[in-house]
């Protein structure tokens, strides 16, 4: 009971409170932008998580990533376009029904109501299952950190966009920036090149910037070419759902919950994933699925609430097992090992009341998310007519501020350059920019598991499959990473006994 009324003063002191109102009110104007990501958001203003003491700082990060994927929304049901990918789905009925049957405040409302749900419903997952999971975590010795970050690494190759192997590459490319520095167990230097700068590593929070913000910026000047300023005027009238719409949407939200809650515990998967699955059970189990791509109600509930749904999902691998589910929670692992927490097991025990304050954060992340998406929707929808010219120049310079407040090096900003570079180009050859942070993360990770397991065994390798769950998680990680060659043999064998049982 203690470690809950410390999350609670955590989460509701004054400075963090006021942070995670300003992450959320800042991740929906960054997912209501098309061409901004929620990961761009979370690199953006992971910086500015150690002005806060203690946990505040992650709290903001909370807000952000669930008003981004929030965000995504506004713009595809005003613009047609996505906001974030997550919101891909909600243009197929949420468009329709503002532009068509002119209801944009009829459309922002099933959807600030889905969103807010689906947040709330995965808040309530992670607080139920991630401590039962942990409790079975917390029997693992190095042998199983070391067949977990593995798992973990291998997952690259499914948030890999299109090719695998880039994905791999991607993966690769942060398994080697985990190894500069000076070896934890030898002492040794390697890949420093003889300056001191690299004896500690490069630093984490510069690649991430120019990887998902300073690239990002890149891109987005190249495709300001390419279009035109188009200002739109939208009028909003009613926004709370009807009791009728609520009545009709009502099994919809709790199954679309829940699909993304479960795709969200898988890694690799993402909002993308849940959304579109969710579209398409609301649509197979619908009494009005002819009037989907019409603007039916369920059309918008669904992908959305199952897109705000992975946020709690996602929590519960990185929480419990420090295994990322998607690019923005690679991130967040991120921001807990700066401020000192490992997420795995141990976290549960050793720093029972930042995990509370994680719990009740998000839950209110979501229900702050909720509040504003109501009362301020008419703000939010102005934010889509923010033109480029004065919108890049303050990210661009957010990237410079960002990279050089961490360490106040100017290396690092030069760092953070080279990365962006590297992920604009990177990003044109469909390149995974999640794969570079996973590798980099869990690199280390690994590395340092695997040398104390060979200590544990006096150089027995056969110490990794003698034991169950060691055993169990290296041979999921290589079916992982083996699985681009035999999917396609395993699609064509289904698909070969669906015909004949249609026959």
């Amino acid at each position: 009971m203690g470690d809950i009324i410390s999350a609670l003063g955590n989460v509701f002191n004054l400075v963090n409170f006021i942070g995670l109102v300003f992450g959320t009110v800042v991740g929906i104007v960054i997912g209501a932008l098309p061409g901004l990501s929620v990961n761009m958001g979370i690199a953006l203003l992971f910086p500015l998580t150690f002005a806060f003491q203690g946990i505040g700082g992650i709290l903001m990060l909370l807000g952000i990533y669930c008003g981004a994927i929030y965000g995504g929304s506004i713009s595809a049901i005003l613009l047609n376009t996505p906001g974030t990918p997550a919101s891909a789905a909600t243009t197929l009925d949420g468009y329709p029904m503002a532009v068509k049957h002119g209801e944009p405040g009829r459309a922002l409302g099933l959807s600030t109501f889905g969103s807010t749900f689906g947040g709330v419903f995965s808040t309530i997952c992670l607080v139920i299952f991630s401590p039962q999971l942990a409790k079975v975590a917390v029997q693992f010795s190095k042998p199983e950190y070391f067949a977990l970050a593995v798992f973990g690494i291998s997952i690259i190759t499914s948030v890999s966009s299109k090719s695998v192997l880039k994905g791999l590459i991607g993966g690769l490319i942060g398994l080697f920036i985990a190894t500069i520095g000076i070896d934890a167990m030898s002492g040794m230097l390697r890949f420093t090149f003889g300056t001191t700068y690299l004896m500690g590593g490069i630093s984490f929070i510069p690649i991430l910037i120019g990887l998902f913000a300073f690239s990002q910026v890149l891109a987005s000047v190249e495709d300001s070419y390419k279009k035109k300023y188009i200002k739109h005027n939208v009028k909003i009238k009613r926004v709370f759902p009807t009791f009728k719409d609520l009545k009709r949407v009502a099994v919809t939200l709790l199954r679309s919950s829940f699909i993304g809650t479960f795709i969200g515990c898988i890694p690799g998967t993402g909002g993308d994933i849940a959304s579109f699955i969710s579209y398409d059970q609301a649509k197979r189990w619908s009494k009005y699925k002819d009037n989907f791509g019409n603007g039916e109600p369920e059309g918008i509930v669904a992908p959305e609430s199952g897109n705000n749904a992975v946020s709690g999902g996602a929590m519960i691998p990185m929480l419990t097992l420090g295994i990322p589910g998607d690019g923005a929670t690679a991130i967040m692992l991120g921001a807990f090992l700066v401020q000192g927490l490992q997420p795995g097991p141990l976290l549960f025990t050793q720093h029972a009341p930042e995990v509370y304050t994680v719990f009740i954060g998000l839950l209110v992340a979501n229900i702050v998310m909720g509040f504003f998406g109501f009362s301020l929707i008419r703000v939010f929808v102005k934010v889509i007519n923010i033109p480029n010219e004065i919108l890049l120049p303050i990210i661009f310079s957010l990237t410079f501020v960002g990279a050089y407040s961490y360490n106040n090096s100017i290396i690092d900003v030069f760092i953070m350059v080279a990365a962006g570079f590297l992920g604009y180009f990177m990003n044109k050859m469909d390149f995974s920019m999640s794969s570079i942070v996973i590798g980099i993360i869990l690199g280390s990770l690994a590395e340092a598991n695997f040398r104390g397991a060979l200590i544990m065994s006096d150089g027995d390798l056969s110490i990794f499959f003698s034991r169950p769950i060691c055993a169990v998680f290296l041979i999921v990680a290589i079916a992982s990473l083996l699985s681009p060659l035999y999917a396609p043999l395993v699609k064509k064998i289904f698909k070969k006994e669906k015909s004949t049982v249609g026959a």
